[in-house]
């Protein structure tokens, strides 16, 4: 299914100007609109398991942004790009082998787990039409928008809140 799609998340605007597929994404440990399990928040044991499907064919590459829609503005809780287009699975604690992971809002490296209950998180799949020329702990300001510029599906899992 094609969609036109302006969605503002942490890849800023993804598909202002031409449609984009919609990937499926899910997770063993939370359902889309629950909260997040406590594991996967402050002093957990690190990132949910998660999978998604329909990636389109002609994709050369996955991403994943993390963000939160908090009313004090969106944090990027975690950047992974470069993950192998036949990935479909991202198992707890764990990178694929090969991704690189970026810089987040605080400045981290990986993962860095939400910590607001009052927050709604998003997990965010963006299948690419190219690998990103962008090194282990490139910011934000060069991921984000290369994300964006590469972006021919995606799809979203959000967590409400943390248990």
């Amino acid at each position: 299914m094609t969609i036109g799609v302006t969605a503002v998340s942490g890849c800023g605007a993804v598909g202002a100007d031409r449609p984009v597929d919609s990937v499926t994404v899910s997770s063993s440990q939370f359902r889309n609109g629950a909260p997040l399990p406590k594991e996967y928040a402050c002093g957990g044991v690190g990132n949910p398991p998660l999978r998604w499907s329909n990636i389109p064919a002609t994709a050369k590459s996955i991403a994943l942004v993390v963000d939160d829609g908090s009313s004090d503005g969106s944090s990027v809780h975690w950047v992974v790009f470069n993950v192998d287009f036949r990935t479909t699975v991202l198992v707890e604690s764990a990178v694929p082998q090969g991704a690189r992971q970026g810089r987040v809002t605080s400045g981290k490296v990986g993962y860095d787990a939400p910590c607001r209950d009052g927050d709604t998180y998003r997990f965010s799949v963006y299948a690419l039409d190219s690998r990103l020329d962008l090194q282990e702990g490139a910011r934000l300001t060069e991921t984000l928008p290369a994300i964006a510029n590469h972006t021919i599906a995606r799809g979203r899992l959000t967590a409400t809140g943390i248990e």
